[in-house]
């Protein structure tokens, strides 16, 4: 698994990078074929809060995304805190996975179906009214209705963008005020 490292306002020791590198990198252990991992060391500047280092990870591979974030004390805990969450949401996709290629039907998920986050970019305009402050950049690849909504909660987001492998066309999958999903499908 190729893993990549960046501090955002931190200074951050060798041995914390290499730790951190080898914590992500054992999540391969859980299930086999992650491509890349992005870690992101970050501090929080406010005062009161007591848990100022900050550690996100993004895991790629498999058609998948995983992301997490965690904040403590020191930058160890939260990677410590950060792959602890990777561990469960790695388990909850095994088991997904396994589920569906023994033949139960609980999750349809097209093979190679994915939607990665390809870049973000930040626009720093000032004007009077509401402008576009970020972009992100999406790789669009057909995929079923329970596929996006599995890619939904594996993300930890309200709404995903996709295209409809039933329908062949954009769609957006939102989670409604009661709990349930919904699809918006383009015409």
């Amino acid at each position: 698994m190729e893993v990549t490292i960046q501090c955002r306002h931190v200074d951050l020791p060798d041995s914390v990078r290499a730790a951190a590198r080898e914590k992500v990198s054992r999540l391969s252990r859980f299930l086999d074929g992650w491509d890349h991992a992005d870690i992101h060391f970050s501090e929080e500047k406010n005062p009161r809060i007591s848990a100022k280092e900050v550690c996100e990870v993004t895991l790629r591979g498999h058609g998948h995304v995983l992301r997490a974030k965690a904040a403590a004390a020191d930058s160890m805990s939260a990677v410590d805190r950060v792959v602890d969450k990777l561990e469960h949401q790695v388990d909850k996709l095994k088991t997904r996975l396994l589920k569906r290629n023994h033949g139960r039907k609980v999750v349809t998920v097209a093979d190679g179906a994915s939607s990665v986050p390809a870049e973000d970019v930040d626009d720093g305009e000032d004007a009077g009214s509401p402008t576009i402050v970020k972009t992100k950049r999406f790789e669009i690849k057909p995929m079923t209705p329970d596929e996006a909504a599995l890619q939904m909660d594996l993300l930890g987001h309200d709404f995903f963008f996709f295209t409809n492998a039933d329908t062949g066309v954009a769609a957006v999958l939102y989670r409604r005020d009661d709990g349930n999903l919904g699809l918006i499908d383009a015409t």
